[in-house]
């Protein structure tokens, strides 16, 4: 905004103040003549008062600009009166004073000038330094939004990823678990096993006194059950190696979790795969143990009720040979087949 149009504000705002101060015409125009002259430093004319006050017929301002000029040139008339000095004197001394007034007051009204040019300079360089601030002050807004946005952004991340992380955590504790309990088991089958074979060969023992002939089937007997219980023991270490291979395969898998951390719902759904093809594969070798123990009984029942009817005629009684063979629908001379649990190989990403 320019400096005429404030003025032209000031002006009006004081007019009208002075309008409903001074509510005669003629005090009015009076009051906005020396509010024009001495305030605002701008020379009064009838035309100026009228535009301004819009009151009474044109005479009105011009009558009354009349009477404020002789009104300003009386009191600026400076008067020297003195007893010693003739009247000529007297007033070329008050002109003399007259005129000094005169030009300082005009050098007052310069340096007012200048001063007031000053503080407009001041003011508009103040209005460029709050106009450059107000700038730096959004820009610094913008830029601060922007980074808490990406703040925001990078701690939503971060959770996701712990998530993430824990779930991962948590599913190799999981398969922590289920490889502790396959071991477990698998110790406690060994121990199962060497307690029938322990109990196999007291039986044996037994029968060895019973009768030569079924001392030498029961040998043939034990060889076979020595056979199983090696099959099964190579069984049992295979299932070792795969144990330790599901180990390993997990600690790939927690590896590959690290490494890569945006893959982790796939290969969540893979481990769940393969924990349920883990599930599968322990009821399959549960199965096949509760097999061989039906099994490990039936022989032991056999070696049992052999022993007892061993000294029967052999026309009589049928051998424990013959009984396995009508049992088992194979020879007792023939090798006992391994009894492996069907293994499922799981396709790993």
């Amino acid at each position: 905004m320019s400096d005429a149009t404030l003025d032209e504000a000031r002006l009006t705002a004081e007019i009208d103040r002075l309008k409903s101060e001074f509510p005669k015409t003629r005090e009015l125009y009076r009051e906005v003549c020396a509010l024009l002259f001495f305030r605002f430093g701008v020379t009064p004319t009838a035309n100026r008062l009228y535009q301004l006050v819009r009151r009474g017929s044109m005479g009105t301002p011009t009558a009354v600009l009349s009477e404020f000029w002789a009104e300003l040139r009386e009191k600026s008339r400076v008067r020297i009166e003195h007893a010693d000095l003739p009247e000529e004197l007297q007033g070329a001394a008050g002109e003399l004073v007259a005129a000094l007034w005169t030009r300082a007051t005009a050098a007052a009204q310069a340096a007012l000038e200048a001063l007031r040019v000053e503080v407009e300079q001041a003011r508009q360089d103040a209005q460029a330094a709050l106009s450059t601030m107000e700038g730096d002050l959004a820009r610094t807004e913008t830029a601060l939004e922007q980074r808490t946005t990406a703040l925001l952004a990078a701690q939503v991340r971060i959770q996701e990823l712990e998530q993430a992380q824990a779930a991962a955590a948590a599913t190799r504790s999981a398969l922590e678990s289920e490889v502790a309990r396959l071991q477990q088991e698998g110790r406690e089958r060994d121990g199962a096993l060497a307690q029938a074979r322990a109990d196999f060969a007291a039986e044996l023992n037994k029968l060895r006194a019973g009768a030569e002939l079924a001392e030498t089937r029961l040998q043939a007997a034990e060889k076979r059950a020595l056979l199983e219980i090696e099959r099964e023991r190579s069984a049992n270490a295979r299932l070792q190696r795969d144990v330790e291979a599901a180990t390993k395969r997990a600690a790939r898998a927690e590896e590959s979790a690290r490494a890569e951390i945006q893959s982790l719902q796939g290969q969540l759904g893979d481990l769940r795969h393969q924990a349920g093809m883990q599930e599968g594969r322990l009821e399959t070798l549960r199965a096949s143990h509760e097999a061989q123990a039906r099994e490990l009984d039936a022989l032991r029942r056999k070696a049992g009720a052999d022993g007892a009817s061993g000294e029967g005629s052999e026309a009589g009684t049928m051998t424990p040979a013959r009984r396995v063979q009508r049992r088992t629908g194979r020879s007792a001379d023939a090798p006992a087949k391994p009894l492996r649990p069907a293994r499922k190989t799981v396709a790993r990403k």
